[in-house]
């Protein structure tokens, strides 16, 4: 009986060890013959729920993206343009500060290929491209197509160059490894345990982010001079010249569709004539955000009262002698005469929020037209309902264009941003952090001595005092340009996080002086360097290990990648927090090893794994088979606290992930404490 209790515990361990090998894309191929001598090859991929693969258009600088590799093209065939992609979708990514392009649930890659060489015999392909939840996997998959006279073949897929043969994950029951083999059991959830409601993705979570700015917008451009006064005067025409309260309510109903209408359709025409993908090329392209930046000066000037953007006026009479026909259709030219005549208040407006979707990509366009008509056309329907909320509304007044000159100094502030894409896209460093943030300071504070009336503008009415409202408004607008000075020292500003550049796109990236890093004036160790938030940070496992047993402190090992996004939100979030930060600068040796490091190895280095019988050439794949072979696991980010012989110091929970700072905090604590028994 004992001996059939522990073959039962040794088969469970086994299962949990390849629980954690994880491969969560399962690629079919197959070839077909187009013509004589050309043949299109196709990679269909089932990515497992949860998980998204970057695409091969996802913008540089951001996560990894695909790779297609033809091993025997030279002399044997040529490629017939890129490779295409079935539906993709985009959404920004704040960590790396780009428009990320993923593939979620299936995945499909045609590339046309032209036979040159009548000898080949055969296609040999492969495909690099990372994998991410709440843990990023880099994999690399061979495939071999068998060129067919006729007929499509189905190619099969030869053993993959950095990962293990993959793993029938559907049949495995649990999620977690035996504690001594070491892996966290928050990797990976188990697959026949899936939750019915799906979590919104990240492409979902932009379109509603560019609703609810574009609702705010729109209520924005009500209070400008161009639009707030025809509340009244718009609300009055329809209960005056209605026959009955019901239908004075219809036609301002019809008012607000036609208003909600006639945006819309100008979102549909920019996405119809750019294309949904161009639109997302074009926000991640240099001269592209060059542009936004100057439409956004433009904008801003006109805001604060350099000029007044304004369509013809023949447009506008034309359009008012069509209002007068009555019906629906008169309805109609009344709502385009409004978009005509508010165009020098909204144009701006709608201008800002046409670029700002267009950096989404997709169908952003139309639902921000949508959201800022909604908000637009609201008013005029309640207030049709409700009449006698009218003697409610404050007057009009000079309030009216301090509304639109705080608009311009936002716009002014946005348009840095898409300057400052330029500039990291380019890597021309001319717009450095630093430099980044004393505009915003200047920009700020500018507008804060506005508002307390220190300053006055082209179009300003005398002001003999300023109102609470304006006064709380300057306040916090002090507030906010104090908060980003320490910026300038290296404080790391999370508020805004996305906007600026990173602490490492600085002219010092240790803060001014140097006062943002412990280590800053310090010789570092031989083999380390200053890693995020100063720590000091071994690449190289060996000479890290050396440093670690002349000072007698525990080693982290952090399994990383260039592109991973979830180990930059760790290293951001966690890694700064005041509770962590001292450990990892005084009571650890810490040594990342980076696993999409494409450096080649020498040749001496170069081996075949003993584990996964793949070819070691790479840094990366060298870590990467660290990594499996000694903790069971290919996901990154991997944290792992062992002592000055590799043994892991945390029994229970050898190995951690994608954690919270107090969970993190006590494993590493709990960590440092064994090793100094």
């Amino acid at each position: 009986m004992k001996k059939i209790v522990g073959i039962l515990i040794t088969f469970l361990a086994f299962a949990n060890v390849n629980a954690q090998i994880l491969d969560p894309v399962k690629w079919t191929t197959k070839i077909e013959k187009k013509s004589d001598n050309t043949y299109l090859l196709t990679f269909d991929g089932v990515i497992e729920k949860e998980w998204h693969m970057y695409s091969q258009f996802t913008p540089d600088g951001g996560p990894l993206a695909l790779e297609v590799v033809f091993k025997n093209q030279k002399g044997n065939f040529n490629l017939v343009g890129k490779a295409k992609e079935s539906k993709t979708k985009t959404a920004y990514n704040d960590v790396f500060e780009v428009n990320e392009t993923f593939f979620q649930r299936k995945a499909q890659i045609q590339q046309v290929i032209h036979v040159t060489n009548p000898k080949v015999v055969a296609i040999e392909a492969e495909l690099n491209y990372q994998v991410c939840k709440e843990v990023c996997i880099n994999l690399e998959k061979k495939f071999t197509f068998a060129i067919p006279a006729s007929v499509a073949v189905i190619a099969a897929p030869k053993e993959a160059a950095v990962v293990v043969a993959p793993i029938e994950t559907d049949t495995i029951k649990t999620d977690s490894l035996a504690p001594s083999l070491g892996a966290s059991n928050r990797v990976v959830a188990s697959p026949d345990k899936e939750v019915v409601v799906e979590p919104k993705s990240d492409a979902q979570r932009g379109l509603w982010s560019i609703f609810f700015i574009a609702f705010l917008s729109g209520f924005a451009a009500l209070l400008t001079p161009c639009v707030f006064p025809m509340i009244p005067m718009t609300v009055s025409f329809f209960t005056k010249q209605s026959k009955t309260k019901a239908k004075g309510i219809r036609n301002a109903i019809i008012y607000g569709i036609s208003i909600i209408v006639i945006y819309v359709i100008l979102g549909f025409l920019v996405t119809w004539i750019f294309g949904a993908d161009a639109l997302n090329a074009l926000s991640t392209n240099v001269w592209f955000n060059i542009i936004f930046f100057v439409l956004l000066v433009v904008f801003a000037a006109s805001f604060l009262g350099a000029f007044e953007i304004m369509l013809p006026n023949s447009w506008a009479n034309k359009v008012d002698s069509q209002a007068d026909r009555g019906g629906i259709i008169g309805i109609l030219f009344m709502a385009l005469a409004l978009a005509i005549v508010s165009f020098s208040c909204t144009g701006p407006i709608v201008g800002t929020l046409l670029v700002e979707a267009a950096s989404k990509g997709g169908i952003a366009p139309i639902i921000g037209m949508f959201g800022f008509s909604l908000a637009l056309a609201l008013p005029f329907m309640l207030f049709a309902m409700f009449p006698g909320w009218l003697h409610s509304l404050p007057k009009s007044g000079g309030w009216l264009n301090t509304v639109k000159v705080v608009l311009g100094f936002l716009e002014l502030a946005l348009a840095f941003k898409f300057l400052s894409n330029a500039d990291l896209v380019l890597q021309l460093h001319l717009l450095e952090r630093e430099v980044f943030l004393a505009i915003w300071i200047a920009i700020f504070g500018t507008l804060a001595f506005y508002l307390f009336g220190k300053i006055t503008l082209p179009h300003d009415s005398p002001l003999t005092h300023i109102s609470v409202g304006r006064l709380m408004l300057g306040l916090v607008t002090l507030t906010f340009t104090i908060y980003l000075i320490p910026g300038l020292w290296g404080a790391p500003l999370k508020i805004i996080s996305a906007f600026p550049p990173t602490l490492e796109y600085s002219e010092s990236p240790n803060g001014l002086g140097g006062s943002a890093s412990n280590v800053a004036n310090v010789i570092l160790p031989d083999g380390a360097k200053s890693g995020p938030h100063g720590i000091i940070v071994f690449d190289d496992y060996e000479k890290g290990l050396a440093y670690a047993k002349t000072v007698n402190k525990p080693i982290m090992l952090d399994f990383t990648g260039y592109a991973c996004v979830n180990c930059r939100k760790m290293e951001n979030n966690v890694w700064s927090d005041a509770m962590i930060l001292p450990i990892l600068n005084n009571e650890v040796v810490l040594i990342s090893l980076y696993v999409d490091d494409k450096r080649d190895l020498p040749k001496s280095e170069q081996f075949i794994s003993k584990t996964t019988g793949s070819e070691i050439e790479t840094v990366g794949d060298k870590w990467t088979d660290f990594m499996i072979s000694k903790y069971k696991t290919n996901t990154q980010p991997l944290y792992v606290l062992t002592d000055l012989e590799g043994n892991s110091l945390n029994k229970e929970n050898p190995t951690i992930s994608y954690v919270s700072i107090e969970e993190y905090g006590s494993w590493l604590k709990l960590g440092i404490s064994n090793f100094k028994k």
